[in-house]
């Protein structure tokens, strides 16, 4: 790479940097000078963001060393009616929800360990040859609003946001329009050559394309491999004859659907390994740890002239397009309940003006304020005081230990550190918090300067079998609202979203198994390593197009989410009967006292509405407890 496609960045430091356990505040004081020099405004900031440096150390200090943090004698921090730790969706959704139900004299206090609001739902932002771009860095859209519960829906329309009006925001016409299709990737690396050709392939939103042989003959695949291919997409079979439906599912329940392929539809590894990790960006890891029903439920090839009919006692399907999404991702949800808690910090009262209003986070953390947002704030001790009619939170900023009072304390903060931070927490309860395992995961943003090399090879999107880091990028979303205009002309900059989530396929490893190693590789990647495999693959696909990566990409930023998705329950690999109502984070998210917990962990649920849903949860204990 030369100096120009360089952009600015602070390399994360090799390995796990504990530098507050040895007893210097190196860390948090460099992010807050970097902070103050990109002008107190992180959604500008490129490079290694999401878990950025100095948003983890303390809390592994806590939970990777057995580290602890002196309590102040004194108390150092003000009294407030609520203290809630982590300023993510739910943390923000417990805040409206309190103030709602009790006073907008509520006095409440949100800590967050990140340099910006919002959780997994963070906004990035660039600025290429003067045109402002905007994408996310987590969590993505307004998932099927239409299924969200009363409390869920009502917490939308507080904040002003009308889903209905994304129909016309969002071009759902947009890629057919100017003949886009789908694409793959097949890397020098895995396939001795750089191949990138139509994505024929059917099941989870796609349909497959038009000329599937014309296709299929262009795969660097063996001709074995070929012929299987185009039988697994071409023919009309039941390939479970011999079992009734109840036989079917159960069958189906208990294989993997990379055994069904091979066991049942007879496809080679070759053709196997090629679907296998199309679905990562979706569970966390590929078809050889998912089981074959789940295949069927997403209209996987093989699966749908199995007689099944339709599952009962199933989550409602995708009725709702898939639209409902913000320039900036569900940033714009945060915002706008940010907006709700602190109107002073950003202008404007609609959705649309959401999206070019710039937020002065001057404004967050004021004495003035009822509600205030400190960020670069990470809770280290939660329990009870004041002969139990209080919680004493103590938190590190900028490598300083402070102490806070509270009437009532919500943890919506990332569900394993709960056992390290609050003392309280029955032994049981710790057994059942530590039973799930977050999903790693990385949403890359690539400001480019025009995306003319889509245009001419035919392609909105790519996806990568095999795949060295990313396993698909894609065009952005085509939304233009509030006076954001989304490209038109394939001449403009624009961004593309790149997703890499680690997995270890057929190591014979449990989604969770592979959870728990994907989140060590993110902490032990720099930014160089990942700027070396973007490129090198965006290269490789797009270089017949015209791209060159020296002169089109702009900037670069990595959302990296050790933390990413809550985890949802494997019916491959989990103990069967467990689900959302019925599972061990139940039991994990039990109140204690003065202290309950809310988040998208504690629903085994990673979505925007399971968020809120534990946040109501949340404040309902709390204001059952006087």
């Amino acid at each position: 790479m030369s100096k120009r496609t360089r952009i600015n960045r602070r390399d994360f430091l090799n390995g796990v940097a504990l530098s507050l356990a040895a007893g210097t505040s190196l860390s948090p004081l460099e992010l807050f000078a970097r902070t103050k020099a990109a002008g107190n405004y992180p959604p500008a900031l490129t490079g290694m963001r999401g878990s950025h440096p100095g948003s983890f150390e303390v809390a592994h200090a806590i939970s990777w060393t057995g580290n602890t943090f002196a309590i102040p004698k004194d108390q150092t921090d003000d009294t407030y009616d609520l203290i809630i730790v982590g300023a993510g969706i739910s943390g923000l959704s417990a805040a409206c929800l309190y103030r709602k139900r009790t006073s907008p004299e509520a006095r409440i206090l949100l800590l967050d360990n990140h340099d910006d609001f919002g959780g997994h739902a963070k906004r990035n932002e660039f600025d290429v040859d003067g045109r402002k771009l905007l994408c996310y860095g987590g969590s993505q859209s307004i998932d099927t609003p239409g299924h969200y519960s009363a409390v869920a829906t009502q917490m939308l329309k507080d904040v002003g946001i009308v889903t209905d009006r994304f129909y016309d925001y969002y071009d759902q016409e947009y890629f057919s329009k100017r003949g886009l299709e789908r694409g793959l990737y097949f890397s020098r690396q895995q396939y001795g050559s750089d191949v990138t050709a139509p994505d024929v392939m059917r099941g989870f939103g796609a349909s497959g394309g038009s000329n599937i042989a014309g296709s299929v003959a262009r795969y660097p695949l063996a001709d074995s491999s070929k012929a299987a291919l185009l039988r697994l997409l071409e023919e009309k079979k039941d390939h479970l004859p011999d079992l009734n439906r109840e036989q079917k599912i159960a069958r189906m329940r208990s294989i993997s659907y990379t055994d069904f392929l091979q066991q049942h539809a007879g496809m080679p590894k070759e053709v196997t390994d090629m679907l296998r990790d199309g679905i990562r960006g979706f569970w966390g890891v590929g078809w050889d740890s998912l089981s074959a029903l789940e295949g069927y439920r997403l209209g996987m090839p093989a699966t749908e002239n199995l007689g099944i009919g339709e599952l009962t006692n199933e989550p409602p399907g995708r009725d709702e397009p898939y639209i409902f999404h913000f320039p900036d991702g569900n940033a714009g949800v945060a915002r706008a309940m940010v907006r709700q808690l602190l109107p002073e910090a950003l202008p404007g009262s609609t959705m649309e003006d959401l999206v070019l209003s710039t937020l002065d986070y001057e404004m967050l953390d004021r004495p003035a304020s009822k509600v205030r947002i400190r960020l670069n704030s990470t809770a280290v001790d939660v329990r009870h005081g004041g002969d139990g009619k209080f919680t004493d939170v103590t938190y590190v900023q900028q490598g300083k230990t402070f102490r806070a009072r509270g009437r009532h304390t919500i943890l919506a903060c990332y569900n394993n550190i709960i056992p390290h931070i609050c003392p309280e927490v029955p032994e049981k309860q710790k057994e059942a918090i530590a039973f799930a395992s977050k999903v790693p995961l990385v949403y890359i943003s690539v400001a480019v300067r025009n995306w003319r090399a889509f245009a001419e090879l035919g392609y909105h999107s790519i996806t990568i079998p095999k795949p060295d880091l990313m396993h698909s990028f894609v065009m952005d979303f085509p939304v233009s609202m509030g006076g954001y205009s989304y490209t038109q002309n394939a001449d403009e900059p624009t961004v593309i979203h790149g997703t890499f989530v680690p997995a270890y396929p057929d190591e014979g490893l449990s989604s969770r198994e592979q959870h728990t190693r994907g989140r060590r590789e993110l902490y032990e990647m720099s930014f160089d390593d990942f700027e070396r495999k973007i490129v090198s693959q965006m290269n490789g696909a797009l270089h017949p197009g015209g791209f060159d990566v020296e002169r089109d990409i702009a900037a670069i930023t990595v959302n990296r989410w050790p933390h990413g998705y809550a985890y949802e329950y494997n019916e491959f690999s989990d103990p069967p009967g467990i689900n959302r109502n019925n599972g061990p984070h139940i039991a994990g998210r039990a109140q204690i006292g003065r202290i309950s917990i809310a988040n998208s962990d504690a629903q085994a649920y990673a979505y925007v509405n399971g968020a809120i849903d534990a946040a109501d949860r949340a404040v309902n204990e709390q204001l059952g407890t006087r």
